[in-house]
């Protein structure tokens, strides 16, 4: 059975590129009948921030990716909160300290000697590492640990863990190499001599990411794992957990990243509007998000720029993704270099998609205008704006057309209905304007049948008789140059209504 999972640190608030992931996670489970798992990683404690959780959860309500799991809806393999795992992750490490390396032939192996096992116990100070990279910088070496503590014995470790600080390390073999399948990059192979002893558990007791990455999605039985393309070079140190766990390893698939608007760096929160929350305050819709994600690397069969997530689920082929192998000159290169240099560098180039805010916009305008029904419109104003639901109810039903023509955002609605809710101000009219106010207003009041066309007639004759345009009279009447269609709204405004706010102006 098809199980996914999206494991987001609860360090801030929700990311648009969580959102990315979790909408393949969520898919590809729902295309073959199988479960979407939502995981916490909150073993980072400096980091952590109060109602992260809450707001990354609820988030992923808003845009319909409901998870089948999570901590809110807990199975029968939680718990769902990596804080809350930590002696699932310490009895882990035991089985790795206390565990021969598979590559060591029965009769050569040494009982006493840290070397010869999975993991060991590292007391080196932060001033000793410093000083090894520094070291380490100054002769063009990849900084990377020395296996200095690997070669203590076990017994002498043992005794200083009663008394001393200690992390626990991945003991990576040397002069091995390590293959593993991705379903969009590719075979990727690197020799072990250019992966690090990776830090598993640290001396507080909490694990590192990768270790209780490992352990949950095994234990969790993740078989397929969406993420973004910058974990390649780490995913070697992945493989040989695994391996030396036994584990069967499941299948990988990381996404093309998407860049920054200008092209320069992944996604992020110092640049441009990364947060879920910016897009549901200035009222974008989460389905038209969920469309332009999932455009933005992948290309409907017929060409359908607009289509919903039902759509993209049946449509959905992995190797359709874009940046499948083609977004890398040489991925399996790339990874290389990477990973023997540290695997510090971003996995980005410029060929991969950015994250274009206007396309999102004009998309979103084409889901107000063409995809919601007015029925829809009408409720997706009033959960935005419940302000909305002041105005009598035929008054919002004859709107709800004119706005679909005009809205970009729902938060468009204040701006181009404020002169519904109040008479326009914060201006103050020339001269020649309050006579044209004037002479609007006689017009109005002498008004015998009060609708678009009769309104229009006036408006005619005014603009004929001063030599002037359209945004003038949009000002005196609605506060705004431009706006819903004048006749139109005033005819749903009302002839009392539309007096009242001319009066209020002159007066």
């Amino acid at each position: 059975m098809v199980r996914t999972r999206i494991a987001p640190s609860p360090t801030g608030q929700p990311h648009i590129g969580t959102v990315y992931q979790a909408l393949f996670d969520y898919v590809f489970a729902q295309k073959y009948k199988g479960d979407f798992i939502v995981r916490i990683e909150d073993t980072d404690r400096v980091r952590l921030v109060e109602g992260a959780e809450e707001a990354v959860l609820d988030a992923l309500d808003w845009f319909g990716l409901y998870p089948d799991e999570s901590p809110r809806k807990p199975k029968d393999v939680g718990p769902y909160r990596q804080s809350e795992r930590l002696d699932t992750y310490k009895e882990h490490v035991d089985i790795l300290i206390n565990k021969f390396l598979p590559m060591i032939p029965e009769g050569k192996r040494q009982v006493d000697n840290q070397a010869h096992y999975c993991a060991y116990y590292c007391f080196c100070t932060k001033e000793r590492l410093t000083q090894l990279r520094e070291e380490q910088q100054r002769l063009k070496q990849v900084p990377r640990y020395d296996k200095h503590c690997a070669g203590l014995s076990r017994s002498e470790a043992l005794e200083r863990t009663a008394n001393e600080d200690y992390v626990v390390r991945l003991n990576v073999p040397t002069d091995y190499v390590i293959k593993f399948d991705d379903w969009l990059v590719g075979d990727v192979e690197v020799t072990s001599k250019d992966v690090d002893d990776q830090v598993l558990m640290k001396a507080d007791g909490f694990p590192t990411y990768h270790l209780a990455v490992v352990v949950d999605d095994n234990l969790m039985k993740i078989t397929h794992i969406f993420r973004g393309r910058e974990w390649l070079p780490s995913t070697p140190k992945h493989i040989i957990l695994y391996y030396y766990f036994g584990w069967h390893r499941p299948i990988y698939i990381h996404l093309p990243l998407i860049l920054n608007m200008d092209g320069k760096g992944k996604l992020s929160k110092r640049h441009g509007h990364s947060s879920v929350n910016y897009y549901r305050e200035e009222g974008y819709l989460p389905d038209a998000i969920i469309n332009y994600l999932a455009n933005i690397v992948w290309n409907h069969p017929e060409g359908k720029e607009i289509f919903d997530i039902e759509e993209f689920e049946d449509k959905l082929h992995i190797n359709q993704i874009g940046g499948a192998v083609t977004v890398y000159a040489n991925t399996n290169e790339k990874v290389k270099e990477i990973v023997s240099k540290g695997g510090q560098e971003a996995f980005i180039t410029s060929q991969a998609p950015r994250f274009d805010l206007d396309k999102l916009t004009w998309m979103n305008q084409r889901y107000i205008q063409e995809v919601k029904s007015e029925a829809e419109l009408e409720t997706l104003i009033k959960d935005f704006f419940p302000k909305a639901s002041d105005l009598p109810e035929e008054t919002l039903k004859n709107l709800i057309p004119l706005l679909k023509s005009r809205m970009v955002t729902l938060k468009d609605f204040e701006s181009l209905t404020k002169f519904f809710f109040a008479p326009p101000t914060g201006f103050v009219l020339t001269e020649t304007e309050r006579e044209i106010a004037n002479d609007l207003q006689s017009a109005f009041e002498g008004l015998a049948e009060w609708n678009k066309d009769s309104i229009l007639t006036i408006m005619k004759e005014l603009l004929e008789k001063y030599k002037i345009r359209m945004p003038l009279l949009y000002k005196i009447t609605t506060g705004s140059e431009r706006g819903l269609p004048l006749p139109e709204s005033l005819e749903i405004l009302g002839k009392e209504k539309t007096l009242s706010n001319l009066n209020y102006l002159l007066n």
